[in-house]
């Protein structure tokens, strides 16, 4: 299992699909941002983060510009990771609250996270072709993680895991509405459970709060301790 992982991340960090992605991270880690201009940044195509064998996926949209594309670690280095680790610690998927680089001892707990794009689009805006490009890498994630729950962040994971599903054979209906704290049950027991995004626009606003997204691993956690 951890050397098909291992396999996979590589594939997906040589991974040169997508041109204008491409040098759009290229770009980012050359030029960096002030805050970080003594810093090596990784830009690279971010690989998957966690256990192998986990329960419970985490989907993603793709990384920060100045987050995973600086750190090479997914949700590593920025707000939204802020957010989501400190919940992810609080129902026992990650051993520490506080996630900054990739040799901070941060461990991930009966968890993983992957993303629809795995480099980081200008403006946050991967377009359609770009996910069809990273969607091998989604398909292969989930043939590989046997994971039970799903946390899908934000309407584009919530869709794209859907389609994804899909493909793996887990769901036939017609792709239901996203909506923060959403359930839909899979083939086989599984379960998808959909989250607003913990990005800025969505946490700075108040359209997600913390008690909000503690309510989602909650749920994560429930249905895997009645497991």
């Amino acid at each position: 299992m951890r050397r098909r992982w291992n396999r996979l991340n590589r594939e997906i960090v040589n991974c040169e699909h997508c041109p204008r992605l491409r040098a759009h991270c290229r770009r980012v880690a050359e030029q960096k941002r002030r805050a970080y201009a003594a810093e090596e940044y990784w830009g690279r195509p971010v690989p998957n983060f966690g256990d192998p064998q986990a329960r419970m996926l985490i989907v993603g949209l793709a990384p920060a510009a100045h987050g995973a594309n600086r750190t090479g670690r997914m949700f590593t280095g920025d707000r939204s990771g802020d957010w989501l680790f400190r919940a992810l610690h609080r129902f026992d998927f990650a051993s520490q609250p506080n996630s900054t680089q990739t040799d901070d001892g941060l461990v991930l707990l009966d968890c993983a996270i992957t993303a629809v794009c795995h480099c980081a689009p200008p403006r946050n805006q991967p377009t359609r072709d770009e996910i069809s490009h990273c969607r091998e890498w989604l398909n292969r994630t989930l043939d590989l993680v046997p994971a039970r729950v799903f946390v899908a962040l934000g309407q584009i994971g919530w869709r794209n895991f859907v389609d994804a599903a899909r493909d793996a054979g887990w769901y036939t209906g017609q792709r239901p509405k996203f909506a923060h704290g959403a359930e839909i049950e899979l083939e086989s027991g599984r379960v998808l459970i959909g989250s607003y995004h913990p990005s800025q626009q969505n946490t700075f606003t108040g359209r997600l709060t913390e008690a909000m997204l503690d309510e989602v691993f909650r749920r994560a956690r429930c249905l895997l301790d009645s497991d």
